[in-house]
């Protein structure tokens, strides 16, 4: 099989960024009076999407998020992405490696967020228009839906593509949608490598990659 596509998770496989990430959402929920560690952030909201993350929030503490939270929050997430945010270790190299195979991202955080960091990292032209966000909708991952879209988009069929998704949640929507998955395991977040993939391997992801080395496009 050749596959036709490449669609990319975005944050812990194309970003380095859910260190950051987490760390912020915590210290925000914990400075809103919700008391969150980093791990707990990790474990409960690591792959959702924005209105998933802030369900799962609101169910765990029993009450809504200020109105303001999500843009107090932002500011301080940037705060810390400024510190020395960067691509996850040997993308910029795999993505030289691609010539002109079709590929996307299909990720669950704001748009605006993933075209600032992609600018940051020179890696944009990569991506073009086929950067598909599933912020703002009710279903994101670990539904398909936005892992159809980005098929759609690139204009090939979902069972001719090959994900890259370092989370059981994302891995699980890629799944849903009939690709090839391989589960990453390269980015900062992770520290256990093998314990993060047999996570992977649990719900069912097809290869597993510890770093971009070692990803194969060919099947």
């Amino acid at each position: 099989m050749t596959f036709a596509a490449i669609i990319f998770d975005f944050d812990g496989v194309i970003a380095d960024s859910e260190v950051r990430a987490n760390l912020s959402l915590a210290e925000s929920l914990t400075a809103a009076g919700m008391p969150t560690t980093y791990d707990e952030s990790l474990r409960d909201y690591y792959g959702h999407n924005w209105q998933e993350t802030q369900r799962r929030i609101e169910a765990r503490f029993g009450r809504s998020l200020p109105a303001d939270f999500r843009e107090r929050h932002r500011t301080r997430a940037r705060a810390r992405f400024m510190e020395g945010f960067d691509a996850v270790p040997g993308a910029a190299a795999f993505l030289d490696t691609l010539g002109t195979m079709p590929r996307a991202i299909a990720s669950s955080s704001r748009a605006d967020y993933i075209g600032w960091a992609l600018g940051l990292f020179g890696l944009g032209h990569h991506f073009g228009e086929h950067v598909y966000s599933a912020d703002g909708w009710d279903r994101g991952k670990p539904h398909p839906d936005i892992y159809l879209a980005a098929a759609k988009g690139l204009g090939v069929d979902p069972a001719s593509c090959l994900a890259i998704e370092d989370s059981p949640t994302g891995a699980r929507a890629a799944l849903a949608a009939g690709m090839t998955v391989i589960g990453f395991c390269g980015a900062g977040h992770i520290i256990d490598r093998a314990a993060h993939g047999d996570m992977l391997r649990a719900v069912g992801v097809h290869r597993l990659a510890m770093a971009f080395e070692e990803i194969s496009i060919a099947a």
